[in-house]
């Protein structure tokens, strides 16, 4: 099915973009809610959608977050937000589309998203994967494991933020090839197929385009590079936890998730799965590995004990 979009209140009101791999959620299915990572959308979840075993043995709902795709506030409240107000929303969106309890999966950003559900709602949720993710803020320890400069990649955007306007150069706004370059680089890997490049950079420049574009890219930006750490409150997380990452993730190390996975001390599991070769985007060499131990976990905590919590 095609991204639609569904109204929630939060922030005044939000026209969330998602994606659900049926027509409607099938209540004899576990549901699985997939957010993406930065500057993405519901089609990077493409190969879970084509997934035959995937979508037989589950519920797909893929959310774009604020500052992503078709989501969009509708008032000028929703303009500023953070990873935390994209959790209310995908609750709030979960709700309305009947979805009571539900596994969440997150790539890079989208990791942060599906661990913030796990700790506003550990009544709802059966399990988080975070995939080539880190549950720290951009700080320089874990700088220090290996992650990237976050706040050096994004200071072009944020340091436009409250920028005096130029009306005429923002009509024409698009984040450029030297974003979309830099993009396929951290996250496909060196030397991603062209048809590949292409697709994200046409779709990037068609949801950042113009002085509205702008602002959004910007925000995003913004919420990325001053997130709050939530390593503090990886104790409270009750529900098991797989973690997927790749050993050549140039954006988070394995190193970094190894820590973090050390403070999930009262999950019901927590489990790091590494990838050789993977990279950000850990799916496009690993897509076999994600699958398999994606559907093994959702049986798993569907059928054991932590179901009937």
């Amino acid at each position: 099915m095609a991204t639609q979009t569904l109204y929630v209140p939060h922030l005044g009101g939000i026209d969330v973009g998602y994606r659900l791999s049926q027509p409607a959620i099938d209540r004899t299915k576990p549901t699985i809610v997939l957010f993406n990572p930065f500057t993405a959308t519901t089609d990077y979840y493409e190969p879970e959608f084509r997934s035959t075993a995937l979508c037989a043995a589950a519920n797909l709902v893929a959310v774009e977050p604020l500052g992503h795709g078709r989501t969009t506030p509708r008032t000028g409240a929703g303009t500023t937000f953070t990873y935390w107000d994209s959790a209310h929303m995908a609750l709030q969106l979960l709700d309305a589309l009947g979805v009571d309890k539900f596994f969440a999966l997150g790539t890079s950003q989208g990791g942060w998203i599906a661990v913030r559900l796990a700790l506003l709602a550990p009544q709802r949720i059966k399990g988080v994967i975070p995939v080539g993710s880190s549950m720290d803020a951009e700080s320089p320890e874990s700088r220090a494991l290996g992650c990237w400069d976050g706040p050096a990649a994004t200071a072009g955007f944020v340091s436009q933020a409250g920028a005096p306007t130029d009306p005429a150069a923002d009509a024409e706004f698009v984040p450029g090839d030297g974003y979309y370059d830099f993009l396929m680089e951290i996250g496909f890997g060196p030397g991603v197929d062209k048809a590949i490049r292409d697709f994200w950079a046409s779709t990037i420049a068609r949801n950042y385009h113009g002085e509205a574009g702008k602002r959004r890219i910007i925000m995003a930006a913004v919420a990325l590079s001053t997130r709050d750490s939530i390593r503090a409150r990886l104790p409270y997380v009750r529900c098991p936890v797989l973690w997927l990452q790749g050993t050549a993730d140039v954006v988070f190390s394995v190193k970094q998730a190894a820590a973090d996975m050390q403070l999930f001390t009262h999950a019901a599991e927590a489990r790091l799965v590494t990838c050789e070769g993977g990279v950000h985007f850990l799916s496009h060499k690993h897509q076999d590995v994600l699958h398999r131990e994606l559907l093994a976990f959702v049986q798993k905590w569907t059928r054991g004990a932590w179901a009937q919590l």
